[in-house]
């Protein structure tokens, strides 16, 4: 099912936003809407999603629409993506899914004994994480491939790179997701479509924080640069500039695991 609010023509082509609750997701649909898109914002719950695409739509002027999505069932996935390219082709796909879905809504999700996890929970965070990444970047490459262009965000964190006591279905679902994006990028970044894995290494509070804002200047910047290791070593130098002692975390990092290439 498919909402949408209407404000002014968009001319930028389409960005779909998959994953978005009330931080980082709405952010990033934020983002794209500021800089002229026409948004697709995908979740599971509809009503919560119509209500944001009305505030985005108000804030930006831009055309908004709101799709249900369960990015575990590939029919799902499928059926949602054929409303968003009903709009138009998708220039920008933002992958943001996560298992628990509260990760995006508390500071961290709450950590699980190995023993305590059951295999659907486990089965499940793989799905959300790789899975419905793949389902997702299934349905916008192909056109993509045919246009030359595109850009395709997979959204990482600090369980991507480091498996941690207590979050191993977390940990095991963003490790695969970084592989897919690693493969990705090499297989076509020939074809023109450019493809970021964005780790975030650290925890977004209540209020906008360093790191979040990191996050949208790197995903504006990925659409126009080219990230190399001295690209790379400038980004982590200005995040730690800007370190505020009461954060919980103590480097907060964004790291792109392959490179852009300027279009």
């Amino acid at each position: 099912m498919m909402r949408s609010v209407s404000g002014s023509n968009s001319s930028r082509g389409i960005a779909a936003v998959v994953g978005v609750g009330p931080r980082l997701g709405s952010a990033v649909a934020r983002k794209f809407a500021s800089e002229g898109y026409t948004i697709a914002i995908l979740s599971r719950d509809l009503e919560k999603l119509s209500q944001l695409a009305e505030e985005i739509a108000q804030e930006a002027k831009a055309q908004v629409f709101a799709l249900r999505v369960d990015c575990t069932d590939a029919r799902s996935v499928r059926e949602a993506f054929e409303g968003v390219l009903s709009l138009g082709p998708v220039e920008v796909l933002v992958y943001n899914a996560c298992e628990p879905p509260d990760a995006d809504e508390a500071p961290a999700p709450h950590p699980t004994p190995f023993l305590a996890v059951t295999p659907d929970a486990f089965h499940r965070s793989l799905a959300v994480s790789a899975a419905g990444a793949f389902h997702c970047a299934q349905q916008v490459i192909p056109g993509m491939v045919e246009r030359g262009r595109g850009t395709i965000i997979f959204t990482g964190s600090s369980a991507s790179v480091t498996g941690f006591a207590g979050y191993s279905d977390l940990s095991c679902g963003k490790f695969a997701l970084r592989g897919l994006s690693q493969s990705l990028a090499r297989e076509f970044q020939p074809a023109g479509v450019h493809i970021a894995h964005v780790i975030i290494d650290g925890v977004i509070g209540e209020r906008r924080s360093v790191i979040e804002s990191s996050f949208l200047a790197l995903i504006h910047s990925s659409l126009s640069i080219r990230s190399d290791s001295r690209v790379l070593r400038s980004l982590n130098e200005n995040k730690k500039k800007h370190l505020s002692k009461s954060m919980c975390i103590s480097i907060p990092r964004i790291i792109v695991v392959c490179q852009i290439q300027t279009s």
